[in-house]
């Protein structure tokens, strides 16, 4: 049996959105020991023609009307839209709308959601999308519920996947529900990636984004904090800090921030704990006491929630040392 893998491309697109999974289900043929194709590909898009990516490289494709006698197995979304919350993909939109029960799988990479949502189509369903345009997604259709975390998410025949290489994991999984484990394992292997990442996206997001967007009234606070992640930071003193009482601190600081006064000092924490495993050579027990963490047991419980790997996981993972040695 040949399934019908169709992706959609748009102008500004990220490549690797497209060409990712598309270069994964192209080696589940190169692997194959028969004759006979596990996939046909198809790039479309609104109106066909060249296509040119977010990196400048141009991508010729077919119209989405080549589509109409065509039995689709699996149709896929990529992201790579701008913020602005206009797309000017209308066309598409519309055709997903009307077109969207028609593949076997409906899948988006990345931002790729966004169109989805809003053609209506991933109403009622557990998703995710890149974990920076996450609160922007859920503003834009607040009745989703979205995972900023998830690799990739199967909600019945709706599949979703987080930030841009995402794609890659979502397509091995798609192929192993297709051909088996042992296909998706031969295929990550000849990719060099894990058919499974261990951790979510927040792996690879800065823990403490909110500084970057934060209101000035805090911004002092956090400066503070961040110097001082190795003393007890209960909401009491925080709040004499910030000059307010603990009450009305942690009502205020909840409702600007979006978190908890004692979820921030975690993140800070997580935050420099990442930086001492990937910057330093220092041992875990002096990493959690330097950042307020007590002992080497928190750090790791704090590291296996976040992330779903413990410290020296992950600093064997993402060290820059340890990246240099094994380039020597």
């Amino acid at each position: 049996m040949t399934r019908l893998i169709v992706m959609v491309a748009f102008a500004g697109g990220n490549l690797i959105d497209i060409a990712g999974p598309m270069q994964a289900f192209a080696s589940a043929d190169d692997l194959s020991s028969h004759d006979r194709r596990n996939y046909r590909l198809l790039l479309v898009s609104e109106d066909g023609g060249p296509v040119t990516t977010s990196p400048g490289i141009t991508l010729d494709t077919f119209p989405l009307s080549a589509l109409d006698d065509e039995p689709i197995d699996t149709l896929i979304v990529p992201g790579g839209l701008p913020r602005s919350g206009i797309f000017g993909l209308d066309k598409l939109i519309a055709w997903l709308a009307k077109n969207g029960d028609r593949p076997r799988r409906l899948c988006s990479v990345c931002t790729g959601a966004f169109l989805l949502a809003d053609a209506g189509l991933l109403d009622g369903k557990r998703i995710t999308t890149h974990w920076s345009r996450t609160e922007e997604l859920a503003r834009r259709h607040p009745g989703l519920d979205i995972d900023p975390d998830a690799l990739f998410i199967e909600d019945g025949r709706i599949w979703t996947s987080g930030g841009v290489t995402a794609g890659i994991d979502l397509a091995l999984a798609l192929i192993e529900a297709d051909l088996g484990h042992q296909t998706a394992i031969a295929i990550a292997r000849q990719l060099v990636m894990f058919v499974k990442r261990p951790g979510g996206q927040s792996q690879f997001s800065a823990p403490l984004a909110m500084q970057a967007a934060e209101r000035p009234t805090f911004a002092a606070l956090h400066a503070w904090m961040a110097d001082h992640l190795g003393e007890d930071l209960p909401v009491e003193r925080l709040a004499a800090i910030a000059g307010m009482s603990p009450r009305s601190f942690a009502r205020n600081y909840a409702a600007e921030i979006g978190r908890t006064p004692a979820k921030s000092v975690e993140l800070m924490r997580l935050e420099a704990a990442c930086h001492a495993l990937t910057e330093t050579g220092l041992p875990l027990k002096r990493i959690a006491g330097d950042i307020g963490l007590g002992s080497e047991q928190n750090l790791r419980r704090v590291l296996q929630r976040q992330f779903g790997i413990g410290p020296l996981e992950y600093r064997q993972r993402f060290s820059a040392r340890t990246l240099m040695e094994a380039a020597e």
